[in-house]
């Protein structure tokens, strides 16, 4: 319970919320495009358990589901709470079939890891491994307070709304499907 309130915003909003960001960006993903949603009710779980506070918070644990959107793609989220601080996506043919894997964070990145658990052992751990990503997007956005050119590679104001505006949705409609 203690984590659900501490991200009381809920797990599409957190966890998840870069996942929907890269769809949002390369896949045509937006609250008007999408078509349909389905959750993977073996993969997925959905807990209400009582906060430190004692209020009760109702979130996904795990949750995993396809989107269709009106214009003919389709992409799959998967995310666990408590699945631990790596962290992979897979693309995959119109069979199914596995084409391509990238995981996080890769051998060189293990051993940074490593260091920045040492000198800083009560931060969370999930930092660590995103700690490269962090550092190159607070360098692009640097740059471009300096010099006025486009952070590259960097989800612009527009992506991030309409990120929030999908997680909005889909989180009322995920649960209503795991009831």
């Amino acid at each position: 319970g203690e984590c659900f309130e501490r991200n009381a915003e809920g797990m599409l909003k957190n966890m998840a919320i870069h996942e929907l960001a890269l769809l949002v960006s390369f896949y045509d993903v937006t609250v008007e495009n999408i078509e349909s949603v389905t959750a993977d009710k073996e993969f997925s779980s959905m807990q209400t358990l009582p906060g430190p506070s004692g209020k009760e918070f109702t979130d996904f644990d795990k949750i995993k589901f396809t989107i269709k959107t009106k214009t003919g793609k389709e992409v799959s989220v998967a995310a666990d709470r408590c699945g631990g601080t790596d962290s992979y996506a897979t693309v995959t043919d119109a069979n199914g079939e596995e084409v391509f894997r990238y995981w996080m964070p890769d051998e060189e990145d293990k051993k940074t890891v490593q260091e920045l658990q040492a000198k800083y052992p009560t931060a969370m751990p999930y930092f660590f491994t995103q700690d490269p990503d962090y550092v190159t997007v607070k360098e692009r956005v640097a740059k471009n307070t300096v010099t006025g050119e486009e952070a590259e590679g960097v989800a612009t104001i527009a992506i991030a709304v309409e990120t929030l505006r999908v997680a909005e949705y889909l989180t009322p409609v995920l649960m209503e499907q795991l009831k």
